[in-house]
């Protein structure tokens, strides 16, 4: 693959929310991700939401011009891949406000 893949969350990250409602944009972060996809990069919108509150983020997200190549799903060539549509997503990074690196699990007193 001659791309990057971009696991992103939807509520505290793209959107300052409390679910199920949305709020205000994550304005740097959006043009980032923009920026990311019109590199040729690829985008995954990764989030508990489902069914209604799912589709309003989606609606939230295309009318702040921010578009996926999937939506709480793995990329189809990453399925087809790997021959099977694992739980996990597929990418190289992932966007979470409750994201922690393992490192930080052992170096520091929570």
């Amino acid at each position: 693959m001659d791309y990057q893949i971009m696991a992103v969350d939807f509520d505290g990250t793209l959107c300052y929310s409390s679910w199920p409602d949305v709020g205000e944009p994550n304005r740097p972060l959006i043009e980032y991700l923009k920026n990311w996809k019109r590199m040729g990069n690829k985008l995954i919108l990764w989030t508990c939401r489902a069914g209604s509150a799912l589709d309003l983020a989606v609606s939230w997200c295309s009318e702040h011009q921010l578009e996926f190549d999937a939506i709480n799903d793995n990329l189809p060539e990453i399925v087809e891949q790997y021959g099977s549509n694992s739980r996990k997503i597929t990418c190289d990074y992932y966007i979470d406000d409750r994201a922690r690196l393992p490192e930080m699990m052992y170096t520091r007193n929570y």
